[in-house]
């Protein structure tokens, strides 16, 4: 509304070239809008509009959030802290009121989700480095000490429920996966393998290293906008396996639940009183295909698609009430 407002600043000025009475009338009511209103208007526009992109990246369904979601809070944090300092007294009124129900919600690390920072682990670009930085610009470095102390606790834990048991990575390492060898030559080929690794240790030592501390070892990947955090796991997960695995749950979580709120009045509008007896898996599909079409489809073909629709609609309503109709005849005369 503001962004739409903004634009009609000089439209006000020329009205008042056209009608005399225009400046009288709007003083009886809320007033004539002055340079310091077009001012407030474009300073709050700009201000909101952080909000507004953050809401349009972090509710999205088709990419992943839970990753992104602590570095979007960081971002409004900051702003608010920054807007408290504004010089204007009702903006700063404004902040001050905006900031208090943030700390509701956020203004303690210990209330945010703690897989929301397992999910920033395991994103290639910041890992734990980045996310201490992060939890010591929003809080006391006392706070962030321990946040980041329990993560790392429950970090390792989750790494060891993941983890296979070492006879099924056994197993799974004994499967062939290319041509057979002879009795003989197995057995040439399994000393060899055991004289080397005897050597390894005695020279080197038992690496104990485990995935996990390797992942955390490597550098970081660079902030690049087209990063797919996806695609990077697939690529590593031969390198990663078992964080992969966590990955792939835990990059799935949605972080906002409007979309699946979204879901069910959608389904209130395919589930009407003359649908009401389809089956669940009818109504899914109907779901699915409304949702890909509007993801593939221009905006003249899915008005198109809506005017059919519409169509079939007043069709099929129309069969209806002539059967009732024609049920209500038959009830009355004892024939069609």
């Amino acid at each position: 509304m503001l962004d739409t407002a903004q634009n009609f600043e000089r439209a006000f000025e020329r009205f008042e070239e056209q009608d005399t009475n225009f400046r009288a009338e709007l003083e009886r009511g809320e007033g004539w809008p002055s340079v310091d209103d077009w001012n407030n208007v474009r300073n709050l526009r700009d201000f909101l509009e952080h909000f507004y992109e953050f809401t349009l990246r972090i509710s999205g369904t088709s990419y992943v959030t839970s990753n992104n979601f602590l570095d979007e809070l960081s971002e409004i944090d900051i702003l608010l802290r920054d807007a408290q300092l504004n010089s204007n007294v009702a903006f700063n009124v404004m902040a001050i009121k905006m900031k208090e129900k943030y700390d509701k919600y956020w203004g303690g690390i210990d209330k945010i989700n703690l897989l929301m920072f397992v999910a920033c682990v395991l994103d290639p670009r910041q890992k734990l480095k980045y996310l201490e930085f992060v939890l010591s610009e929003m809080s006391s470095s006392e706070k962030a000490c321990e946040m980041m102390q329990k993560l790392k606790e429950s970090l390792y834990e989750l790494f060891d429920e993941y983890k296979p048991p070492l006879h099924s990575t056994c197993s799974q390492s004994s499967v062939p996966t290319h041509v057979s060898l002879g009795e003989s030559q197995q057995k040439m080929k399994r000393r060899i393998q055991a004289l080397y690794k005897k050597r390894e240790l005695e020279i080197c030592g038992e690496d104990k290293t485990s995935e996990l501390d390797k992942y955390l070892a490597e550098a970081n990947e660079g902030f690049v906008e087209d990063f797919d955090i996806l695609l990077w796991w697939k690529v590593n997960s031969p390198r990663f396996p078992t964080l992969s695995k966590m990955a792939r749950d835990l990059l799935a979580i949605p972080v906002f639940t409007v979309a699946s709120e979204f879901a069910f009045s959608t389904g209130g509008r395919v589930l009407d009183q003359y649908r009401s007896s389809l089956t669940p898996k009818i109504v899914q599909a109907l779901v699915c295909t409304q949702d890909w079409i509007r993801q593939s489809s221009s905006q003249e073909d899915i008005k198109k698609i809506e005017e059919r629709i519409q169509e079939l609609d007043k069709i099929e309503n129309g069969l209806m009430q002539l059967e009732i109709f024609w049920r209500e005849e038959m009830d009355t005369n004892g024939e069609y």
